[in-house]
């Protein structure tokens, strides 16, 4: 029997379109994987409800054919309690978020993944995700596997990318705000253009606050946005903030991959 091909000019680095032998090859001389993570949340009332779903899994396909690195099927839902006022929000508990993560960490590192790269969407998400890697660390030693002492973790979150924070501030100043930003919907805007048709002007944003639970939140920003303003996304901002992000991102994961 022939060896199996890696399929190096794949027109997808997506890991639920290659087979169990594809994987077996190119885990022997590749040992990372890309995990996009995002939240299922509401994002004020002109923003698209899988905005950190979507961008996150975007700029992990982009990442992922620009390193040949493969990249599994992304997670959307999230840690999103705090949004749950709004109609369309799925939210995991942070409990049920953990063991997600930690349980798909450890399925990787079975197989012989060392390197867990998680491009994240969504900022709910980063305490948990750290957490899980702690616990996934853990498990992979108490299981014995041979994975396990080379296995690593990193949270890359890519809307906190300095390239992509620096450009946000340029283009829209104080205007882009925490939630339901100019510059993640910009992002969909590329990604997905009928979109555009859901922005129009907004009265003055809730300013930035603090966040509790979701009766709070709805509460302190009744629409949704957290001291933003959508109505400045542009589909040719969200294209560069984009490459932006894919560019910085594409970077630090050879710097992970080459790490000890």
């Amino acid at each position: 029997m022939s060896a199996t091909r890696i399929p190096l000019e794949s027109p997808s680095w997506r890991l639920q379109l290659w087979t169990w032998p594809e994987v077996e090859a190119y885990l022997g001389h590749n040992k990372g994987v890309i995990l996009p993570l995002g939240s299922t949340e509401q994002h004020g009332p002109t923003g698209a409800i899988g905005t950190d779903a979507l961008t996150a899994d975007a700029v992990a396909q982009a990442v992922a054919e620009r390193s040949h690195v493969l990249v599994a099927p992304p997670q959307a839902f999230g840690m999103a309690e705090h949004h749950l006022g709004f109609p369309g929000t799925v939210s995991l508990q942070p409990s049920t978020l953990l063991a997600v993560l930690r349980d798909v960490v450890v399925s990787l590192a079975r197989h012989g993944f060392e390197r867990v790269y998680v491009i994240n969407g969504h900022g709910g998400n980063m305490a948990t995700a750290r957490a899980a890697f702690i616990e996934a660390y853990d498990r992979a030693a108490s299981l014995g596997l041979a994975s396990a002492p080379r296995l690593r973790c990193k949270l890359a979150n890519w809307f906190l990318a300095p390239a992509v924070m620096a450009h946000a501030r340029h283009l829209y100043g104080e205007r882009e705000g925490q939630h339901a930003t100019p510059s993640e919907i910009a992002v969909t805007l590329h990604l997905h253009p009928g979109l555009a048709q859901k922005l129009r002007p907004l009265p003055d944003p809730a300013p930035v606050g603090p966040i509790h639970g979701w009766e709070d939140f709805r509460r302190r920003y009744p629409d949704g946005r957290m001291g933003s303003d959508p109505s400045l996304a542009t589909a040719v901002a969200g294209q560069d903030l984009f490459e932006r992000a894919a560019t910085a991102l594409s970077e630090d994961l050879q710097h992970f991959l080459q790490a000890p």
